[in-house]
C-alpha cells in the first residue's frame, strides 16, 4: 500500500497565516514521519490568488486526483476545521466522489469540535492558551465563524465548557450560536482581551474581529466603554488546538492498519 497524508485548509493570504499552516505541516510531518504531506485549500478566491502567484493551489478533488496519478492508494485527510458543518460536508462529498470514480481508499478525520471529548479537551486548550498578560478577572472574548448549520451547537458547547473552567472568558461567533450582543451585557472589567476562535488570521479575524471599522468586535466592544486588546494569533499557532487535529488525524490513520489486519484476518480464515 503506498499512503500519504491530505490536509485541507480554508487558506491563508497573509505571511502569518502561511506560517501557521507551514508550522502545522511541520508537527504532522513529526508525528507521521515518512509520509508524504500535501494540501488543499477549499476558498476558491485564495485558490486563485495563490494560482497568481505560481504557488500550489489544489481543490481536494485536484489534490486526490493527483495523488491516485503518482498511485497513491490510501490517503488519510484531515481538513483544519472548527466545526463538522458545511464546509466539512463539501469535503467528506469531494473525497467520497474520488473513491467512487478512481478506487482511491480514502479515511476524513474530524474537525476540531467533533465530540464531546474534543469539546472538553479545547476548552483546556484555550484556558492554557490565554494571554500571559491578562490580570486576574479580565474578561477575555473569543470570536468563531459561526455557520447556518446545526453544528453551530458545538460553540454553544464550548462556550459552556469554558465557563466552567473560567467564567470570564466567552465564547462567541459571528453567525448563529452566542452572537456578541449576548457577550456585551456580561463584560465587567475594564480591560478586555479579544482573540479569534479560527484557524488562521485572515480577514475575518483582521477585520471582523480586530478592524477599525464600526461594526467590528473591537470598535462595539470599545463603544461599549472598554478598552479592547486583540491578539492575532490562530487556533492552529497552539500546541493544544493542534493536539486535537492531529489526533484525529491519527484516528484516520489508524484506520487503514484496523481495516488491514481485518482483511488478513478473513484470508486467514
Amino acid at each position: 500500500m503506498k499512503r500519504a497524508i491530505l490536509l485541507v485548509a480554508f487558506g491563508a493570504s497573509s505571511a502569518q497565516g502561511q506560517s501557521a499552516l507551514k508550522n502545522f505541516d511541520a508537527r504532522v510531518r513529526a508525528r507521521f514521519p515518512g509520509l508524504p504531506v500535501r494540501w488543499a485549500y477549499t476558498s476558491l478566491l485564495l485558490r486563485e490568488r495563490l494560482a497568481k502567484a505560481r504557488q500550489k493551489s489544489d481543490s481536494v478533488l485536484k489534490a486526490l486526483r493527483r495523488l491516485c496519478f503518482e498511485k497513491f492508494t490510501e490517503v488519510a485527510v484531515q481538513p483544519l476545521q472548527t466545526i463538522p458543518g458545511r464546509e466539512h460536508a463539501e469535503v467528506c462529498a469531494a473525497v467520497d466522489e474520488v473513491a467512487a470514480q478512481e478506487g482511491l481508499v480514502c479515511r476524513v478525520g474530524a474537525p476540531l469540535l467533533a465530540e464531546p471529548e474534543d469539546v472538553a479537551q479545547a476548552a483546556l486548550a484555550l484556558t492554557r492558551h490565554l494571554p500571559p498578560e491578562r490580570a486576574p478577572g479580565e474578561d477575555v472574548v473569543l470570536m468563531g465563524h459561526g455557520a447556518r448549520h446545526a453544528a453551530v451547537a458545538r460553540y454553544g458547547d464550548l462556550a459552556q465548557a469554558v465557563s466552567a473552567l473560567d467564567p470570564r472568558v466567552h465564547v462567541g461567533t459571528m453567525n448563529g450560536a452566542v452572537v456578541l450582543e449576548d457577550i456585551l451585557p456580561r463584560l465587567t472589567s475594564e480591560r478586555v482581551w479579544l482573540m479569534p476562535l479560527l484557524s488562521v488570521v485572515g480577514r475575518h479575524a483582521l477585520q471582523d474581529m480586530a478592524g477599525e471599522q464600526a461594526q467590528s468586535w473591537r470598535s462595539r466592544i470599545e463603544a461599549d466603554g472598554r478598552q479592547c486588546v486583540p491578539v492575532l494569533k490562530g487556533t492552529a499557532e497552539y500546541a493544544g488546538f493542534a493536539e486535537i487535529w492531529l489526533r484525529h488525524l491519527e484516528d484516520a490513520a489508524r484506520s487503514f492498519d484496523a481495516a488491514a489486519d481485518n482483511g488478513a484476518a478473513g484470508s486467514e480464515a
